[in-house]
């Protein structure tokens, strides 16, 4: 199980030290996260930078994977299946770029409606449903993902904090967990919107979790 930090922006490369496996790049202009520079700093090579769109026109989508060199584009809007595939298409002839879909999740969620979409993604992403795309700072109910009926790999999102450490070492103990490629934080590591508390970040990889789950630098 993998590690995203995502709505980077004030100290990228201090985040980039603790070697998690994704850094994600806001391209929402009402976010305030927003990535409004002109490039990201050089990252090392075992990290891969994502650009999140929500509902972007998808030449704004393929200008920014081009000009930042993205390793993975992350779709936190309402994007249809066709626009997966179409963007996929687009993406051919560039370096190996990862497409993950982001689902909001409530009390209830139809598994059913991520079956266009199996084969025009490489992940989905559960996310906690919300006012806002994502960054809403709640979790859902994971247990829900004890009925998910796919092999298809997942990020888990939605207000992961230091203080679910315990629920996370739960949650990879569990069945829901099995094609869980990652855990994606945000918000409650945040000193400022776009600013990391490196210090916390650092706690959380020390969770035992970690172990339990695998990761590689743990």
């Amino acid at each position: 199980m993998k590690l995203k930090v995502c709505g980077m922006h004030h100290n990228t490369l201090e985040v980039a030290s603790l070697t998690p496996d994704y850094l994600g790049f806001i391209f929402w202009e009402d976010s305030p996260r927003h990535y409004g520079r002109k490039e990201i700093p050089e990252l090392p090579t075992e990290i891969t930078a994502v650009g999140v769109f929500v509902d972007a026109p998808m030449e704004f989508v393929l200008g920014r994977v081009r000009d930042f060199g993205f390793g993975a584009v992350q779709l936190h809007g309402k994007e249809s299946p066709k626009y997966c595939r179409d963007l996929k298409k687009n993406l051919q002839g560039l370096p190996p770029v990862e497409l993950i879909k982001a689902f909001p999740v409530g009390d209830t969620f139809d598994f059913t409606c991520l079956d266009p979409y199996l084969a025009v993604t490489d992940y989905f992403m559960f996310d906690t449903k919300g006012i806002l795309p994502g960054g809403n700072s709640r979790t859902f109910d994971w247990t829900l993902l004890g009925e998910y009926p796919f092999e298809h790999p997942f990020f888990l999102s939605g207000g992961i904090a230091e203080a679910h450490c315990e629920k996370l070492l739960d949650f990879v103990r569990n069945p829901q967990s099995r094609f869980c490629h990652a855990i994606d934080v945000n918000s409650a590591f945040e000193t400022r919107p776009g600013e990391k508390d490196t210090y916390a970040l650092g706690r959380f990889l020390q969770c035992d979790f970690w172990k339990e789950a695998g990761h590689p630098n743990i």
